[in-house]
């Protein structure tokens, strides 16, 4: 689609982002002469009504919300019957990036962040409109660091009584989930709260709070395990801010800062340097306390049997909560957690000619991120081949691996050996991936590392990888 001029105004000039739901071009508006963002809804949603009116509603909600940390809206329509949404062009990494490759931020940074996404999110609940899915791949930074709040595409206003979603339907990425939003239940800009407070835990620890290998695993230690200490992770964040995260995540909504407003200026206390502030919402300890009914898995299976039957809203679902995290293993029949660790390039100039630095945005769970080859000018490797290394933790039995890319059209085999240096065994057919989603069927004894070996180009002058998954 780059070069195609949607709308006669609209020239679309790169792939910056793909999702489950729709891809973002850079483009240029013609008319005014300014680089804009284009989001359009794949082709596939299109014969599904649900899916069309959710995405023009997103525009229309977002439409009514200018604030300097929301990402604005200035277009909507379709073209040749393909719908899209033009934003404000916002030039810099989103959050999640910046996380994966800086690691855990100096404290005022994720305090200063954090506050801004704060003010934008309490800007939309003033104007009736809960966001649901936030997280860091959700925040994008302008050149000057500035975060701006984006895709308000499973948004709900607050008010209304009957809509897109219905309570009973959980929808979000499990990594920063609500507990009530992964059962199902009310959501409301409480729960906004707990999703930021997860962000923040992430921005100071660089880490999740709860790692698990799929969306029910995570879901339910939302559901059921204390919020977790960022000072046992990093003993330099001041005890207030340790406090404020944990209220903010804490399990029932009443324990919850009680607005975001409420959340943003008690971080903003504690970046003045406040000695006095909130406490954590916990129970006496004068005596030991009773064992806490567990909630049972039960309801969160049955409600996910409910979202299954939904069909293509579900492949939206279950494709965000296979995000960055879980624990690296391979017991019989588990799926193993893959990291993408270096790139491989023993023919060539060596991994850091390969981006070997972007190798973790091929495993961080967000596919508006990528590792890329170096550029082949001429499309052709002049090579046997060059590869992106996966870590399995330890040895362990992998049966399918799905790479996501946004260069389809190059050749890749998968490879396996027990160093990041050597991959004697050939485990899996050849083959073109020929779309933008390819699943290798492995087999063979159990490995600690996997490669992805691209043997042939197929016409791209530079291959990406936006993800890969044990499935």
């Amino acid at each position: 689609m780059v070069g195609e001029v949607f709308s006669d105004r609209y020239e679309l000039e790169e792939l910056v982002g793909s999702g489950a739901m729709s891809s973002v071009y850079r483009a240029h508006d013609r008319l005014l002469d300014r680089t804009v963002a284009l989001k359009v809804l794949h082709d596939h949603h299109l014969q599904d009504p649900g899916y069309v009116e959710r995405f023009r509603r997103e525009a229309r909600s977002v439409a009514v919300l200018s604030h300097p940390n929301i990402v604005t809206v200035i277009d909507r329509g379709e073209h040749e019957q393909r719908q899209f949404i033009v934003f404000e062009y916002v030039g810099g990494e989103n959050l999640k990036r910046l996380i994966v490759t800086e690691g855990p931020l100096p404290v005022d940074r994720a305090l200063q962040l954090t506050i801004q996404i704060a003010r934008g999110l309490s800007f939309a609940h003033r104007n009736g409109l809960v966001h649901r899915d936030v997280k860091p791949q959700n925040v994008l930074l302008n050149g000057d660091g500035q975060a701006k709040m984006t895709d308000f595409g499973i948004a709900r206003s607050l008010n209304v009584q009957r809509g897109m979603t219905e309570t009973g339907t959980v929808l979000g990425t499990s990594d920063y989930i609500a507990p009530e939003q992964a059962q199902g239940g009310h959501v409301d800009e409480q729960s906004d709260v707990y999703s930021l407070g997860v962000v923040l835990y992430e921005l100071l620890t660089a880490d999740v709070p709860y790692p698990g290998e799929n969306f029910v695993a995570v879901a339910m230690q939302h559901i059921n395990e204390p919020p977790p200490s960022v000072r046992a992770k990093r003993p330099d964040v001041p005890p207030r801010i340790d406090a404020a995260v944990q209220r903010a995540m804490a399990k029932s909504p009443a324990d919850r800062f009680p607005t975001m407003a409420d959340f943003g200026r008690e971080l903003e206390a504690c970046l003045a340097g406040d000695e006095a502030g909130t406490q954590v919402i916990q129970a006496p300890a004068a005596s030991p306390p009773r064992p806490r009914k567990r909630m049972s898995a039960w309801p969160l299976v049955l409600v996910l049997l409910g979202v299954l039957a939904a069909g293509a809203v579900v492949a939206y679902l279950l494709f965000h909560g296979n995000s960055t995290g879980g624990s690296p293993g391979g017991s019989a029949g588990s799926v193993p957690h893959l990291r993408a660790v270096t790139a491989y390039d023993p023919n060539g100039t060596g991994a850091p000619g390969e981006n070997n630095s972007q190798a973790p945005l091929a495993t961080d769970g967000d596919l508006g991120t990528a590792w890329s080859t170096e550029n082949y000018y001429d499309g052709t490797l002049n090579k046997p081949g060059v590869g992106l290394v996966l870590d399995a933790g330890n040895a362990a039995t992998v049966r399918r691996i799905v790479v996501d890319t946004s260069t389809p059209g190059f050749t890749a085999v998968i490879r396996a050996g027990d160093s990041t240096s050597d991959f004697p065994a050939t485990v899996s057919a050849s083959q073109v991936v020929s779309s933008g989603e390819a699943t290798f069927d492995v087999s063979g004894s159990r490995h600690r590392y996997y490669l992805l070996w691209i043997t042939a180009l197929g016409g791209n002058h530079q291959v990406k990888i936006t993800e890969v998954k044990a499935v």
